[in-house]
């Protein structure tokens, strides 16, 4: 059982930058695709970014050139870098593990854009 921490969540303003954690408990197997999804208040859980055990990723549209997500293979930790933060940015942001057929989730980190 693979147990996810994410952390960086906080309160910043419009245009501002917040970098996400989230750490694993043990090392990841070779073959994996990790991703960050977000819930905003009223709304249904979505996508946000998603890299491969291969180095590839992928980002959703809304979030496309102001978000980079990243990984550290040697501290088990991946990374959402949000610049250039807008409103609609606000919500929980929830680290996700698929491996081996198995889905695992953090436990979320809040991120509230306002001025």
């Amino acid at each position: 059982q693979v147990h996810l921490v994410e952390s960086g969540g906080g309160l910043v303003q419009p245009g501002g930058s917040l970098r996400l954690s989230c750490a694993a408990s043990e090392s990841i197997p070779s073959i994996y695709v990790m991703g960050w999804y977000r819930q905003a208040p009223g709304k249904q859980r979505e996508w946000v970014a998603s890299i491969f055990s291969g180095g590839g990723t992928n980002y959703a549209d809304s979030v496309k050139g102001r978000f980079t997500i990243s990984r550290d293979n040697a501290k088990n930790t991946m990374y959402l870098q949000m610049n250039s933060l807008k409103l609609d940015d606000t919500a929980i942001y929830y680290c996700n593990l698929k491996i081996l057929g198995n889905d695992y989730w953090g436990k979320g980190t809040l991120v509230t854009v306002s001025s």
